[in-house]
């Protein structure tokens, strides 16, 4: 009787199980795994999507969402709605989302964490993640994405898998697969539904959804010209970046050697400070791309320890702090110095404070490597455990590793700053009487750059072993004390790296170093007056394109995302700026008016007075012709008004000795022309501080932006540079405008245009060459170009602003005559003209805000 009630009981439990298998809800009994005592998670109703968002030309981004409702008759359910901190909510979610076993394996990314909602009778829990799909041939096989697997099946063709960890023997309510422009195939071939860029499977088992995906062309093509198509071809980019850019700025440096400034004349020699700030130069130059060639190297090599990149980095940090002289202000190696008491170039007191202080540093990272038994570290300097004693040992290698460079990157710019005389004197003669001092100043400001990027390395991995271990014990396991060890011993070589990718500043500054030396070497006429200089010489404007297109025109293919085309973009730029500016400047006002003209109306103070006089008269007869036209001339006639614009026509006539100057050019366009100060380099350094001033609102937008895309998150929480590239993002788009700024001040004489908006518009349209192959670029690799045209946008806008102000400056004397600035510019640009010009920023700021908004709506 017992017997035949146990064979009844089992043939009960056996139809239930089958009938189970077979609702829509499955009621499958699943076993107890890892303790989560899962019986009942066989009635749970489960829905996952997954789709791929195209980020053209960065890698795709694959995300997923996926929603469990569990009945809360399940024991843990109500373990569910704990605090996120709390040790039965991780095992509870774990249950649902991922395996206990081996918790850092774990690689997705996540925006937040899942999110809960009780009901009456079940409990609902939506997880979202993402993680991009690596493309490059790096050895990574699979990509977790929630209960999403995405296998690498070889060239660019990869296998999507659901295999959840979970919730794997039940039928899912509802599973569906967005591929955006992707190539695909459905393996499974049980889908409900399909499209041309979706599939859906309904009520099936986890085991029964594969799918092929592929890149098409174009998106292989945008990967190849990001340079992460693979290791070698973003090694090859970096390289050719480095010497096409040193390449250019040699060039322009040598050419402006052979030629002496100011009136374009040659000269018999260059004076030997100037020989010396040039070959200084290009010094620079061949050690800048022979450095970061070395440290490219040196991250493509496999297996190299901690111990090697300390000894490597080391020497070579206090060699760049040696080879910058930074007590020295003219020599150069190879070139006699300016003053005969100087022949060795060697200020004796604040070189042996330097070399002191430098070798000092590098000795302390020597020890720690060399005596690393004192320590308790291995020979490798990445130990498994460590006492507190070898921890404080790893950061004080990384310390000095990294105060080694950073002094190296300030002595080469403390270097070109006084060759080229843009320090103050009294700051040059507080480093000659006390170096000591400012040594220990500026080291200190060092030590607390180098601790900064340590705690935001510390922050990293916090957050990265976080993220790996959301769900589990977070104590301080062996994993995590490896982890730590070996993020201490390579802190160094991965912050140095990503200092010295910013070294092309210094060539910047070289750059605006040696300009400024030659706008000074001004030629004398035999009476000691200053020749007038219509604007930069050619080889000062081969210099003033080459920072142009160094800071402002390379921002324009990082946004295009062409990167791998950093080089051949650079030397595009260069060459269509100098071509176009080139042969713009021949319809300049100033040019049209011919040398007679400026040597004769231009050439001292008195004559610039009387031109501006003449200006101002000028501007009264304009108002008072439009006050005639309404009847409220107050007995002025017009023939009156005429002859005295005649008058001053005439006296361009005169200036002109002959040549008759063209019609629509009046004493106003060349007042404009002339801009706010006598020299061109003052024009330049006032536009700079302007176009400084209007830029902020421009880099914070597109700081923000980058922000606030998803893979920008993504990189902000994974870099241990993150946190100071946001900032160093921002300062590098101030130099963009300030440098964008000084271009047009610099040139403002040369550029066709007879306000200053017209200027504006002049150099951003002869940067039109790389914008065109960039267009084209974008439309072959259907990139979205909004980032890019935002840029451009920005650009022109900054450049109109400070244009304005530049016309406005021009009449600064003139305040004191009007309620407001804006009346003068009102009077500036005769009514008309200032409302066009409102006009057209207006239309610019309509294109900002309607570009941002797209992008934020995708």
């Amino acid at each position: 009787m017992r017997k035949t009630r146990w064979f009844w009981r089992f043939l009960l439990l056996v139809v239930l199980t089958v009938s189970g298998w077979g609702c829509g809800t499955a009621q499958a009994e699943v076993k107890v795994r890892d303790g989560c005592r899962s019986d009942l998670l066989g009635t749970s109703q489960v829905t996952a999507h997954i789709r791929f968002e195209e980020h053209p030309p960065a890698s795709p981004m694959a995300t997923s969402d996926i929603e469990i409702e569990v009945p809360k008759t399940w024991p843990l359910a109500r373990h569910l709605t704990y605090s996120e901190d709390s040790e039965r909510y991780r095992k509870a979610m774990g249950c649902l989302l991922r395996k206990q076993r081996n918790p850092g394996t774990q690689n997705e990314w996540r925006p937040h964490d899942p999110l809960v909602n009780a009901r009456n009778d079940t409990v609902k829990v939506s997880y979202t993640a993402f993680n991009t799909i690596d493309t490059s041939n790096t050895g990574v096989k699979n990509i977790r994405v929630g209960p999403w697997v995405i296998e690498k099946a070889g060239g660019k063709k990869w296998h999507v898998l659901l295999q959840p960890p979970a919730l794997q023997n039940i039928r899912w309510k509802l599973i569906d697969a967005k591929l955006s422009d992707l190539n695909f195939d459905d393996l499974s071939g049980r889908a409900s539904s399909a499209s041309s860029n979706s599939l859906a499977w309904s009520n099936q088992f986890p085991s029964s959804v594969r799918i092929d995906v592929d890149l098409p062309w174009q998106r292989s093509l945008a990967l190849s010209l990001t340079g992460s198509g693979s290791p070698l071809w973003s090694s090859a980019a970096i390289a050719s970046w480095w010497v096409c850019a040193s390449a250019v700025i040699a060039l322009a440096a040598l050419r402006a050697q052979r030629t002496q400034p100011a009136n374009g004349r040659r000269a018999p020699q260059q004076p030997p400070r100037g020989r010396a700030l040039t070959q200084t130069l290009v010094y620079w130059t061949l050690l800048n791309v022979a450095v970061a060639v070395t440290l490219l190297l040196l991250i493509q090599l496999p297996g190299i320890s901690a111990r090697w990149h300390a000894l490597i980095c080391i020497p070579a940090g206090w060699a760049l702090v040696l080879a910058a002289c930074p007590w020295n202000r003219a020599a150069s190696p190879g070139v006699v110095p300016d003053e005969p008491s100087e022949s060795t170039g060697l200020r004796r007191r604040p070189a042996r404070v330097v070399i002191a202080t430098a070798s000092s540093v590098a000795g302390i990272g020597f020890l720690v490597v060399l005596a690393h038994d004192l320590f308790g570290l291995p020979e490798s300097l990445e130990p498994s455990t460590a006492a507190p004693l070898g921890r404080c040992a790893l950061v004080l290698l990384g310390l000095a590793t990294m105060w080694l460079w950073l002094a190296a990157m300030t002595a080469w710019a403390w270097r070109f700053a006084q060759e080229g005389g843009l320090v103050r004197a009294r700051w040059g003669a507080e480093w000659d009487r006390s170096p000591g001092r400012c040594v220990a100043a500026v080291g200190a400001v060092l030590v607390a750059a180098a601790g900064v990027l340590l705690t935001c390395l510390w922050w990293t991995t916090q957050r990265q072993w976080e993220r790996s271990t959301w769900l589990t014990e977070r104590a301080n396991s062996a994993n995590y004390e490896k982890q730590v060890n070996k993020v201490l011993a390579n802190f160094a070589f991965t912050d140095l790296t990503w200092v010295f990718a910013y070294s092309w500043v210094l060539t910047g500054i070289a750059l605006v170093a040696l300009l400024h030396f030659r706008a000074r070497q001004l030629p004398r006429s035999p009476r000691g007056r200053a020749y007038f200089s219509i604007g930069p010489s050619n080889s000062d404007l081969l210099l003033i394109v080459s920072a142009f297109s160094l800071f402002v025109g390379i921002r324009a293919a990082i946004f295009s995302g062409f990167r791998a085309l950093n080089g051949a973009w650079l030397v595009l730029s260069v060459f269509t700026l100098y071509i176009a500016l080139t042969a713009g400047r021949r319809y300049s006002t100033l040019n049209r008016l011919g040398d007679t003209f400026c040597a004769q109306r231009l050439n001292s103070k008195r004559c610039r007075r009387e031109l501006m006089q003449k200006a101002h008269e000028y501007r009264h007869l304009n108002h008072q012709m439009y006050l005639l036209d309404q009847g409220r001339a107050g007995g002025v006639t017009c023939e009156q008004l005429e002859e005295r614009l005649h008058g001053l026509h005439q006296w361009l006539v005169a200036g002109c000795r002959g040549t008759s100057p063209p019609d629509q050019v009046s004493v106003l366009d060349v007042a404009l022309t002339l801009g706010p100060d006598a020299h061109w380099w003052d024009n330049a350094l006032r536009a700079a501080r302007l176009a400084f001033f209007f830029g902020v609102p421009a880099s914070g937008a597109l700081t923000y932006y980058e922000v606030q895309d998803t893979m920008e998150q993504l990189l902000f929480y994974s870099s241990p540079t993150s946190l100071p590239q946001f900032f160093a993002n921002f300062i590098v788009y101030q130099l963009a405008w300030a440098v964008a700024g000084f271009t047009l001040g610099a040139l403002w004489r040369l550029l066709p245009g007879r306000q200053g908006p017209l200027r504006a518009w002049s150099l951003t349209a002869a940067y039109g060459g790389p914008i065109c192959v960039g267009f084209l670029l974008i439309g072959i690799t259907r990139t979205d170009p909004g980032t890019f045209l935002l840029y451009m946008v920005l650009l022109l806008s900054v450049l109109t602003l400070t244009s304005i102000w530049m016309d406005m400056a021009t009449f600064r004397e003139e305040r004191q005559y009007w309620p407001s600035r804006s009346a003068l510019l009102l009077s500036i640009y005769q009514m008309r003209g200032f409302s066009s010009q409102i006009a057209w920023i207006l239309v610019q700021f309509t294109a900002v805000v309607g570009i941002w908004y797209n992008l934020n709506r995708h």
